[in-house]
């Protein structure tokens, strides 16, 4: 694989939000001028050709590994963060419907009332018939964050690129917020990330994209048209190859 980003290699994509995303400046719950910009951004990705993924986290309702009250039960904390997941990908998947968006929300857990349960093939159908696809439910088990979740589903389903959507540009030598001449990292392989300390997920989930070959490309979701830039760009964001 080569180590240069190479858009016209880039088909279908996973793409990773935080669910803070979707508070924005609220914290809690869902900036709806967030969400229609989001929104917006997909169904023109998706009008350029695109195959959509998508894994959401579930912060902006609970987060359950950093729940503070730590003396109850982790695997409890964590189900109900899993859960939230599943309330973010609906929302956003019902917004783009209001579009005229096709969108399938599918989830690692059972519950088919609400959604149908997830597997590969279910999602590469969906993907392949145009429509813009949730994966919900985390990995369907505790301990397990939604960073990953997204390389799992990428994996799973042979995705190009895993594209990480953050409030920064991307990676820096530094923190960018407490250190003012940290110097920005347009590219590097995951070797170099470990050498570095380079904070790309959690360790976890790097070791399951470097394990995979699966590239990342970290990018500002804040920023508009970023989206399709992170694409499109080998100078936007930083991209995370083998």
């Amino acid at each position: 694989m080569s180590s240069n980003f190479l858009p016209e290699n880039m088909k279908r994509v996973l793409l990773k939000l935080s669910g803070e995303v979707l508070a924005g400046s609220k914290g809690f719950g869902y900036d709806d001028d967030i969400v229609d910009k989001l929104t917006d951004e997909l169904i023109e990705l998706k009008q350029l050709g695109y195959y959509i993924s998508i894994v959401l986290g579930g912060g902006n309702i609970f987060r359950g590994g950093n729940w503070r009250k730590q003396e109850l039960n982790r695997v409890v904390m964590d189900s109900i963060g899993m859960l939230a997941t599943v309330q973010n990908a609906l929302y956003v998947a019902e917004v783009l419907c209001s579009k005229g968006c096709p969108s399938l929300v599918l989830s690692s857990l059972a519950i088919d009332k609400v959604v149908d349960r997830y597997t590969p093939q279910a999602a590469i159908d969906a993907m392949n018939a145009g429509t813009i696809c949730f994966l919900s439910g985390g990995t369907g088990n505790p301990f397990f964050t939604t960073d990953t979740a997204a390389v799992l589903r990428a994996v799973e389903l042979k995705a190009d690129i895993v594209l990480k959507a953050t409030k920064v540009d991307g990676l820096y030598t530094a923190d960018p917020v407490k250190v003012k001449d940290a110097k920005f990292i347009s590219s590097a392989s995951f070797q170099e990330c470990l050498e570095l300390r380079l904070g790309v997920m959690d360790l976890t989930a790097f070791s399951l994209a470097a394990d995979n070959n699966m590239p990342i490309k970290i990018f500002n979701i804040g920023k508009p048209g970023m989206l399709k830039d992170a694409l499109q760009k080998p100078d936007a964001g930083t991209y995370i190859h083998p």
